[in-house]
């Protein structure tokens, strides 16, 4: 997949974001995905697996040849991601509104670098105000023509 270098849509106001619906939104810069991340995950949710954690026994009995991340750790960097990804000036807060559909489309190994590619799916305007924006995100695996996480996620913004 040929993807643009880091890029990002910055505009005014939310009123500027109805003519991106359908739009690539940009591209973060990418992060790393060491082994102590990978640990400091695994100790924040309990999740202790070895295919994760040992790195001896990855390489010698793990399908992947090595240790990977957590699925779910590599979906929380959109959050980072996503920061690099729209800027919008007069938003006063944002809110993670949920996800529609998440998969787990490629294994991130331990070193690996991942990156977001998103585009503006749609938009709706709340009825006290502000926006829900539903996006189309792939979470890109460095040199893997194949994503590690197709997403599309649900964001609520207020001005």
């Amino acid at each position: 997949m040929t993807v643009p270098a880091t890029s990002i849509t910055h505009v005014a106001t939310l009123a500027d974001l109805e003519a991106l619906v359908g739009q690539p939104l940009g591209v973060s810069s990418w992060m790393a995905i060491e082994q102590d991340r990978i640990q400091t995950f695994a100790d924040a949710t309990d999740d202790h697996q070895w295919i994760h954690l040992d790195v001896e026994r990855a390489k010698k009995e793990s399908p992947f040849g090595g240790p990977i991340a957590h699925g779910y750790l590599t979906l929380s960097l959109i959050i980072p991601m996503w920061s690099e990804v729209l800027k919008v000036d007069s938003v006063t807060m944002a809110v993670n509104y949920g996800l529609n559909k998440v998969r787990f489309t490629n294994p991130v190994p331990a070193g690996g670098k991942v990156r977001l590619d998103a585009t503006l799916k749609s938009l709706e305007k709340l009825p006290k105000g502000g926006v829900q924006i539903t996006i189309d995100g792939m979470i890109e695996l460095e040199g893997s023509e194949r994503p590690a996480v197709v997403v599309e996620a649900v964001y609520r913004m207020f001005e």
